[in-house]
């Protein structure tokens, strides 16, 4: 690790030796004479040159911590010139905010001076966050413009907030990005979301995504053409993730943690390892986010989603959260719990029940959960149809069975599935099934072929190993 301070003064002091004992080497530039002579005294390798000019840089760098009061020009060069390096900038009392802003866009992190130096260096060059965060950003920065952040199909709260999040990254550095998702935005919480926010998404239905787009990342899912309206050709540049993929994820920048609870965690995390404020917009909608993927800490939480809870309740709007979490409810949405309850089949512990024609497809979640609700039952799987597609929601609670692994023995062959243990989807072509025609016979042939294929794949699926109280993400996984 060779780290290059630029800069004089107690500041680029206290950062040559709070790293000089690290692995790695410390090299200092400095205008300043007297300064150089005495940081040679205590042993660091230090020269006498200006810190905007890159002629007196040495030829690599691995990270480079401006402490220079000229900070916008210093901190330009040091960027063209080191483009693959962690670019720490410490700013000087009394900056500007136009050298803040100029600075926040070309640097990895942005330090008032006033915070504790040797904490901060050693979180930017050594943890796996601030070596994520690098690439990240690294990687947004050789992004075609403009850079589509796309969500799955009929996106959640935690999609819309990782991609809006992911977008004020993009933008903080200088890159054009523009949020996007394919589907309908229809539960009647997502939609208050959306609207009591303000939030600027483009719905990509009908739009030549390839041809529009310079580059395109994915949130919270991670193949084209699955569970968005893709092409499958497409080669997306950032996938960012907790859901775990059918198959290994090849692409520039991947961070796929399915460890955690929710996406809007993972994009919590480089804000806070980047060491800027969080929009009270991006705030909210990640802290939503995060609170409906754990089903509000009681689903698949880990450590690491609490951290990000806290680091984002002072920042978020309590009034508007409210809000969301009370909005009024569609008709469609009665319908299909009605259905889901009249329909319902039960074997065991696991209840299923197809509700047929969808008005609305966000109804069928919510209708899984409120037949997991029923005495005795610890699996609840319910499907419907709408435009030629047969959906599966699956909702899980103290079974010994992973749903997304269930769903993907039961329909992987016929369709696409995934999730994790306690909550699940699949998607089938309603093609494959014929077309009966009359309606009750369709609702027939779906029972046959969809309950039919969940039963008996539970029937046969061993047990995991138990869980503990909430999952343990590894060190090199925060």
């Amino acid at each position: 690790m060779q780290r290059l301070v630029l800069g004089s003064g107690d500041a680029a002091t206290d950062v040559a030796e709070a790293t000089q004992d690290a692995v790695g080497t410390v090299r200092v530039l400095s205008p300043d004479e007297g300064h150089v002579q005495a940081l040679r005294e205590a042993g660091v390798d230090a020269t006498t040159a200006d810190p905007t000019d890159p002629s007196g840089y040495p030829d690599h760098a691995d990270v480079v911590v401006v402490v220079a009061e000229a900070v916008t020009e210093t901190t330009t060069a040091a960027r063209e010139q080191f483009p693959d390096a962690a670019v720490v900038v410490f700013l000087p009392p009394g900056a500007s905010a136009a050298d803040r802003e100029r600075v926040t866009r070309l640097a990895d992190q942005v330090v008032d001076r006033g915070r504790e130096v040797t904490d901060r260096i050693r979180d930017v060059t050594a943890t796996s966050r601030a070596r994520r965060l690098r690439r990240l950003l690294a990687t947004l920065r050789d992004a075609r413009e403009p850079l589509a952040v796309v969500t799955h199909d009929n996106p959640d709260p935690d999609a819309i907030a990782a991609a809006l999040a992911l977008v004020d990254l993009a933008e903080r550095i200088g890159v054009d990005a523009e949020a996007g998702y394919t589907g309908r935005i229809s539960h009647q919480e997502n939609r208050a979301l959306v609207n009591l926010l303000e939030l600027d998404l483009r719905d990509l239905d009908g739009v030549d995504v390839p041809e529009t787009y310079g580059s395109v990342a994915l949130v919270d899912h991670a193949v084209p053409g699955v569970n968005d309206s893709l092409p499958p050709s497409v080669e997306p540049l950032i996938v960012i993730d907790h859901h775990p993929p059918e198959d290994g994820v090849d692409v520039p920048f991947t961070d796929v943690r399915p460890a955690l609870g929710a996406t809007a965690t993972m994009l919590t995390q480089y804000f806070e390892t980047m060491g800027v404020e969080i929009d009270r917009t991006v705030a909210t909608a990640l802290l939503y986010g995060v609170r409906v993927d754990t089903r509000n800490f009681t689903r698949g939480v880990t450590e690491t989603d609490f951290e990000a809870a806290a680091t984002l309740v002072d920042r978020a709007d309590p009034s508007v959260l409210d809000q969301v979490e009370s909005p009024s409810i569609a008709g469609s949405v009665f319908a299909v719990l009605s259905a889901a309850i009249r329909n319902r089949t039960v074997r065991d512990d696991v209840v299923t029940s197809c509700v047929g024609e969808l008005p609305d497809r966000d109804a069928l979640p919510q209708a899984a959960d409120e037949l997991l609700a029923m005495e005795g039952v610890c699996v609840a799987v319910v499907y419907g149809h709408t435009d030629g597609t047969v959906y599966v929601s699956a909702r899980g609670r103290g079974a010994d069975v992973d749903l997304g692994e269930a769903l993907r023995d039961a329909f992987g062959t016929i369709g696409s599935a995934g999730g994790h243990a306690d909550m699940a989807g699949a998607q089938l072509d309603l093609g494959i099934l014929g077309d009966p025609g009359d309606p009750e016979q369709l609702q027939s042939v779906l029972e046959e072929v969809v309950s039919d294929r969940v039963f008996e794949t539970l029937q046969q699926t061993a047990p995991p190993p138990a869980p503990a109280d909430w999952a343990t993400v590894p060190p090199d996984e925060e």
